[in-house]
């Protein structure tokens, strides 16, 4: 578990990291440089997962030998899958890390939220929903490896 006291705010226990995976920690089916590193020291401390509808059929193979839970759903419905999935983890302890509409529902239920405007960009209304906004997955996994970024831009 990752304990991050954010003042003004409240402490925050990490037991989960919820990651969507294309746009956010993958661009064009394939995980962005520098992230396996970030999981692999992330996974020290909390249960990572990678959630996806998995577009480029790439996630299991990119996600390999990555101490990561990979959930495949349907794309119908991935909003309310990744809502679900965030709630079944225990939302109270769960990072979650996206850049799509679909991660709306996600980011409402979870403890710390951060949005990810990447390559592919980000949704704009997901961004108003965020708790954190970041240029890169590495940012995102980084606030999280080096906590006083994280209580710097949230202190209240």
């Amino acid at each position: 578990m990752l304990t991050i006291d954010i003042p003004g705010r409240g402490v925050l226990e990490v037991r989960q990291v919820v990651c969507d995976y294309n746009g956010t920690i993958a661009a064009d089916g394939r995980l962005v440089d520098g992230t396996v590193e970030r999981v692999r020291r992330l996974a020290e401390f909390a249960q990572v997962s990678v959630l996806t509808a998995d577009t480029f059929g790439t996630v299991r193979a990119q996600c390999e030998g990555l101490p990561v839970n990979v959930r495949v759903f349907d794309r119908d419905d991935a909003s309310a899958c990744k809502a679900s999935i965030v709630c079944e983890l225990g939302a109270a302890g769960c990072v979650c890390i996206g850049n799509g509409f679909n991660d709306i529902a996600m980011f409402g239920e979870a403890a710390l939220s951060i949005a990810v405007i990447g390559g592919e960009g980000a949704c704009a209304k997901l961004l108003t929903c965020a708790d954190v906004v970041v240029t890169s997955p590495l940012d995102a996994f980084d606030l999280l490896l080096n906590p006083n970024r994280l209580r710097a831009t949230l202190r209240g």
